[in-house]
């Protein structure tokens, strides 16, 4: 890729024949749609799709293109590739993922390896992203102020008592 060339990437997806991942960007220099196809070779339903989607990113042919694709987004990509060559329907892949990526309020974090904790915390940080309100954004309000009803009995907490109990 050419220097000061820009890739803004618009949608990425997988196809299964030939297995591929397919991804539509924008070229800004010549101000036009394009699609690129990175075909997935010795990939297998053994395969770790972290590697896969780390070893691709990192791709001297494709690393300008995938700049603005997050390596999650590619991870998904191979999992669903993955699912494909398991025997799995694309609404079974479909399915697992969107497990993977729900967040249980009541599991113990404190109870988790670092690598899933990490994998926890990259899915918050992405949905944080993807709710966050930017300047930019038409419904952007700033310093927003908000006023408590005051009617209602205040509750109070155990832990904010005083109490002659030493800690």
């Amino acid at each position: 890729a050419r220097a000061g060339m820009t890739y803004v990437p618009k949608k990425c997806g997988v196809c299964f024949q030939p297995p591929s991942i397919i991804l539509i960007y924008r070229d800004d220099s010549k101000d036009k749609s394009r699609q690129r196809i990175m075909p997935v070779r010795n990939f297998s339903k053994f395969s770790d799709c972290s590697l896969a989607a780390e070893q691709l990113k990192n791709n001297p042919r494709h690393k300008a293109y995938l700049e603005g694709v997050s390596l999650r987004q590619l991870q998904k990509m191979y999992g669903l590739l993955k699912g494909h060559l398991g025997g799995e329907s694309l609404a079974e892949s479909l399915e697992k993922l969107r497990q993977e990526e729900t967040i249980d309020p009541e599991e113990d974090m404190n109870k988790l390896d670092d690598k899933e904790l990490a994998k926890r915390k990259n899915i918050m940080d992405e949905l944080f992203e993807k709710n966050r309100k930017k300047k930019d954004d038409p419904d952007f309000i700033y310093d927003i102020e908000v006023e408590f009803p005051q009617d209602e009995q205040l509750e109070s907490c155990g832990w904010d008592m005083e109490s002659g109990e030493e800690i």
